[in-house]
């Protein structure tokens, strides 16, 4: 990427990142041991490349990619027992309408779509637009990437050695 491209995908985002409310998301965890921070701005940028070289809304895509995952609370603090009420089911509206909140100056139908459709197929209804299913395949693509920390399953499964059960 040349310094031109990416001096443009930041002026895209930068009013995102400098935000204080999406700054919290440094805190928040996501898959294994990256924030959200860190997993939006994966999906943000490898998003924004690909629509990019594919001659589409690059910049619909770096917001989205960006905002997928604004839900205003950590993921962990869902404790909802009814299956649909849970944060994979949820997290996407939750997104979309904290984005409204915080970015409603950046906010449009694209952009709504694909913050709102991205856990397609967990949530029954596919994106409306490229974009979106670039978006939704990076996302998936990018949470993939954990796989390749052996310690992801054992917290996923909750597998502790002997002494961190007794200590």
């Amino acid at each position: 990427m040349t310094v031109m491209e990416k001096s443009e995908y930041y002026k895209i985002i930068y009013d995102i990142l400098k935000n204080e409310e999406f700054q919290k998301r440094k805190h928040y965890p996501h898959h294994g041991k990256i924030s959200v921070y860190e997993h939006s701005l994966s999906v943000s940028k490898l998003s924004y490349d690909i629509a990019k070289k594919l001659k589409l809304d690059y910049k619909s895509a770096a917001i989205g990619g960006l905002l997928h995952d604004f839900y205003p609370n950590p993921w962990p603090s869902n404790k909802q027992k009814k299956f649909f009420k849970k944060h994979g089911f949820v997290h996407a509206r939750e997104a979309m309408e904290n984005s409204y909140q915080y970015f409603p100056e950046l906010m449009n139908d694209k952009i709504s779509n694909i913050i709102l459709r991205h856990m397609f197929p967990l949530n029954i209804i596919p994106p409306k637009y490229l974009e979106g299913w670039i978006i939704t395949l990076v996302d998936k693509y990018v949470s993939l990437e954990t796989l390749k920390n052996p310690s992801f399953f054992k917290d996923l499964f909750g597998i502790r050695k002997k002494s961190d059960q007794n200590g």
